[in-house]
């Protein structure tokens, strides 16, 4: 069984149950004029990740893998949007609201897609989420037991909210969880680095963390 170098000890990967999920690399949260922009985010920070993301879409491609990906987003008629959520954020600029990308993360809307870099391809997962965590009103969790997935590799924005929040919803479900520390990121740096502290902290609690890298590395032999 091959291991990928991990913190806070080595990740033991199994090639036949593995699963890349890749969260919320939309338009509206890592483009300028989008809704991350819109509450103020340097969204710079987030763009910075796409070679990389794109670099481990493209190894678990070549492997055979299996690629999920995320989006959050709602109905047009806004019918799974609590107004508890609706009602955070910009007070000028909602969720629902029309924004310079469409109306904002709503499905089907520009600003909702994911960036063209990293566009899924024919046959893989889209899982369309309307709260922060992937397993929420969604049949994700259907999908992978479907497959036999245990073990989930995660990339994706933003690193303390829908990727740790899918973390531990998947933690708690029994998925074995690693996050690449180079294929996520958040608006603000002390978040991101608190994040992958508390995740791997008490034994990998939560789940792993991992470079790159030693991920490639090892997916390559998939």
């Amino acid at each position: 069984m091959a291991q990928i170098k991990a913190e806070p000890f080595p990740f033991r990967l199994r090639r036949d149950a593995v699963a890349l999920i890749v969260i919320d690399m939309q338009r509206d949260f890592t483009e300028e004029g989008g809704f991350g922009a819109s509450l103020g985010n340097d969204v710079s920070r987030l763009m910075k990740i796409v070679p990389d993301v794109k670099r481990l879409i493209e190894r678990f491609r070549a492997a055979g893998l299996p690629v999920i990906h995320t989006m959050e987003c709602h109905r047009p008629d806004l019918s799974d949007l609590p107004r508890a959520k609706r009602e955070r954020g910009n007070p000028r600029l909602r969720i629902g609201d029309e924004g310079p990308m469409g109306r904002i993360l709503i499905a089907g809307e520009p600003g909702t897609a994911i960036l063209p870099e990293l566009a899924p391809v024919v046959g893989e997962t889209v899982i369309e989420k309307p709260g922060k965590g992937a397993f929420h009103a969604t049949p994700l969790d259907d999908i992978l037991k479907e497959r036999r997935i245990a073990q989930l590799i995660f990339a994706g924005v933003t690193t303390e909210v829908c990727v740790q929040t899918t973390m531990r919803e998947a933690n708690d479900r029994g998925y074995e969880c690693l996050l690449v520390e180079e294929a996520t990121e958040s608006y603000f740096p002390e978040f991101k680095a608190a994040t992958l502290a508390m995740i791997r902290a008490q034994g990998a609690i939560v789940g792993w963390t991992a470079h790159l890298a030693d991920v490639i590395k090892e997916i390559a032999h998939a």
